[in-house]
């Protein structure tokens, strides 16, 4: 029998109708049902003064010298031309995808699809013609684990800038030839297999009169093995092996070396003594004049960074910028550098006052000229540097008193830190701007959770509106399926002063009266900060509340866009997640709401670092969370790619490490656990996941375990919603989820 004080929202289990029970997390393909759609952020369409957006399945361009918009293709043509081509049913009103990027003179477009995979489709706008082109660096949504140069070219020529001659490899050095002749001489001799030349990130001088490459003693080439079980087009199993590198990891050293053409191909080294430990070492930049060429090093650890600058006579290295943390430099998110006339000045971002801001450096002698933002507050990105007029466009987020400090809002500031002038309005939303290439206008997108978007087109001179492209009105979700808008909530965290927020998601039948479990949805990386700040009618949080439950999101301390001290909770303790940060904000949040709010009933589930986050919970916390779904957690993070985890976690490896590890506190396990898993996942090893369930078996814990044969990272489908949700339906609400296998 039901306990009373679920009875309500879960009528549907009660009655064992399937029907209502798919409908009740299906809350995505309601609300197109329903007819309801909003803009999403804008993108400004390059060497024009147009930009384009998605309305649900539509795309609009604007002109914004009109304020006029027409739009983009018809979605019925494109999805009749993309399946004819695939193969695949595509249905116009999901594309499979949510970006396009325009080609030819605005005349094609270009998407990134998961249609055979992971695959880039251009299509003629005219005729809606489309065809399969190669992906391009960057298309791939799968994180990169790899940091430098991997592999030299074989025989791929570069060109100097007058055309005169260019260079190419053979045999593991670098060899000069005019274009086009067979004739060629070499430019060094001491390149081998173990020591190598490439061309990969090499630049010419803008005079054609020295070249700056790399030479690259490779590291270790760790290789992860797959097993695809169930291949579409076989039945025996295929095996996969892909290159991974890990915390630990031995990794590629680079070595800029400069070649003086007009000396005869003479060859000068660059001292490695201000770049001794790459992680990573960036693309070589030539100064406009020849003099010089950069570069920027991160050291292994991430706690120091420079920009480094050779001088193109001697080849003498200089840092320009020496940035060393105590804890970690944020090389993902929070660095910027933007070269001002020529190398003259730079513009730098650091954190080196606890707050994330802009400084003007001399570039002739390193020195900082003056710090240009300040406050506590901070810059979050930055739009454009103008040289000539010494200003600088920006995004920053706490700079309101009393409004939610992750609103993204932007700003116009001068070089010496004057003239620091707002650009959008209202402080109680979050503004995302895209600017035209001249910077002469811009369209502003705001909203909140808990408010539709509004875009409206702007001249960026006097800030004047031009026209209002959209605005959004969530009365038809109200009307149609009684969508309650989500609470934005603030408390204070385990310091007992630092808000932390969140957001709190209610059943669209909510009853105050009843009393109902709590689901905690979390990602704890620290690259970013994840509770919603914009409009998501569709979001998955909801649809999880309409099974009978209160969804609710945390950034606890450990996550990005706060202070530095904020932040750096999590250096080398992902385990602590702001677990100490959420309990509090949960307590607050029933002591506010009353009965209706039962952390007795207590759930969490999350995906890769929030899978490592969930099982954590019951590990560490198992006295507050009852029940975890953990899916393709990164459990031990000596087991994931280095570039995330050695950010965080230090190096050289260290015990932090272990302390961290999901796999080796596995024998604390108290609560409900549900892992999933996919077998193919490239992103997270997934052999991460398999070590926890062994050290859970060695242990004698009791668990579920999904494997999904064929899965990535993501993308599992229907299959695992269905699953975590009879996981959470059954142990937090003590209902039996109806019978998938005979549909009641």
């Amino acid at each position: 029998m039901l306990a009373l004080g679920v009875l309500f929202p879960v009528i549907w289990l009660a009655q064992g109708r399937l029907e209502d029970y798919q409908r009740s997390f299906e809350w995505r393909e309601r609300v197109r049902a329903a007819g309801f759609a909003y803009a999403e952020p804008v993108a400004a369409i390059p060497k024009s003064n147009r930009f384009w957006y998605r309305k649900g399945g539509e795309y609009f361009a604007v002109d914004a010298t009109t304020g006029s918009k027409t739009r983009v293709f018809d979605p019925a043509r494109l999805a009749a031309s993309l399946s004819r081509v695939s193969g695949l049913a595509v249905n116009a009103a999901d594309l499979p995808f949510t970006t396009i990027e325009f080609t030819n003179n605005g005349g094609f477009i270009e998407f990134v699809s998961t249609l055979r995979g992971e695959s880039r489709w251009r299509m003629n706008l005219d005729t809606y013609q489309i065809s399969n082109v190669v992906l391009r660096a960057g298309d791939s949504r799968i994180a990169r684990s790899l940091p430098g140069p991997r592999v030299p070219e074989l025989d791929r020529p570069v060109a100097s800038p007058d055309g005169k001659t260019e260079v190419f490899l053979r045999n593991w050095n670098i060899w000069q030839r005019p274009p086009g002749k067979e004739q060629a001489k070499p430019l060094s001799f001491d390149g081998t297999e173990g020591n190598y030349y490439t061309l990969s990130l090499a630049a010419w001088s803008p005079d054609s009169k020295k070249l700056a490459v790399y030479r690259v003693r490779p590291g270790q080439r760790r290789k992860i093995q797959y097993v695809e079980s169930s291949p579409a087009d076989q039945v025996q199993p295929r095996y996969i092996t892909t290159e991974y590198a890990k915390p630990g990891d031995a990794l590629d050293i680079p070595q800029p070396v400069l070649f003086d053409l007009a000396s005869g191909g003479r060859m000068l080294q660059v001292d490695n003594s201000l770049f001794p430990n790459p992680y990573s070492l960036t693309r070589l930049e030539w100064r406009k004049d020849s003099r010089a060429f950069t570069f920027e090093y991160n050291q292994g650890g991430h706690q120091v960074y420079r920009v480094i600058e050779v001088n193109g006579a001697d080849a003498k290295a200089r840092a320009i910028v020496d940035e060393q943390a105590p804890t970690f430099f944020c090389y993902y998110s929070k660095r910027f550098v933007s070269h001002v006339d020529d190398g003259r000045e730079l513009v730098w971002m650091s954190e080196r006052d606890g707050w994330n801001h802009l400084y003007l450096y001399d570039g002739a002698t390193g020195a900082v000229k003056n710090q240009i933002t300040k406050g506590s507050w901070v810059v979050r990105s930055v739009a454009k540097v103008d040289d000539a007029k010494r200003q600088i466009w920006f995004s920053a987020s706490g700079m309101h008193a009393g409004a939610d400090p992750y609103y993204r809002h932007w700003f116009r500031i001068n070089f010496d830190g004057t003239g620091l002038t707002p650009i959008t309005r209202l402080p109680d939303a979050n503004h995302d701007l895209a600017f035209s290439d001249d910077m002469a206008y811009f369209i502003d997108t705001y909203s909140t959770p808990a408010t539709a978007p509004v875009v409206e087109l702007r001249k960026t001179d006097d800030l004047s509106l031009i026209a209002t492209l959209e605005k959004d009105d969530v009365a038809p979700l109200v009307s149609k399926l009684g969508w309650r808008a989500p609470e934005t909530f603030h408390a204070k965290g385990r310091d007992g002063s630092t808000d932390i927020w969140g957001l709190i998601f209610r059943p669209s039948r909510f009853d105050a009266t009843r009393r109902y479990p709590v689901l905690e949805y979390i990602y704890a990386g620290p690259h970013d900060s994840f509770v919603p700040k914009t409009f998501a009618g569709t979001h998955s949080m909801q649809a999880m509340a309409e099974l009978g439950f209160i969804v609710v999101q945390v950034d606890g301390m450990g996550t990005s866009n706060r202070s530095k001290a904020f932040h750096d909770v999590a250096w080398k303790n992902i385990a602590d997640a702001g677990f100490a940060d959420r309990i509090a904000w949960h307590r607050a949040v029933a002591a506010k709401l009353g009965p209706v709010y039962d952390l007795a009933r207590l759930g969490i589930y999350g995906h890769s670092a929030g899978g490592q986050n969930s099982l954590g919970a019951l590990l560490f916390h198992p006295e507050f969370y009852k029940a975890a779904a953990s899916s393709a957690g990164c459990h031990d993070n000596r087991m994931d790619k280095i570039s995330w985890n050695e950010q965080w976690m230090g190096w050289p490896v260290g015990p932090e490490y272990i302390a961290s590890s999901n796999v080796e506190h596995a024998a604390k396990l108290r609560g409900k656990l549900l892992l999933a898993v996919g077998e193919l996942d490239t992103n997270v090893d997934p052999a991460s996941t398999m070590q926890v369930v062994n050290a859970l078996i060695q242990a004698g814990k009791m668990f579920d375990l999904l494997v999904l044969p064929g899965k990535n990272h993501g993308g599992w489908g229907t299959y695992y919603d269905r699953k975590r949700a009879d996981f959470f339906v059954r142990e937090l609400l003590g209902v039996t989820p109806p019978d998938w296998n005979t549909g009641s």
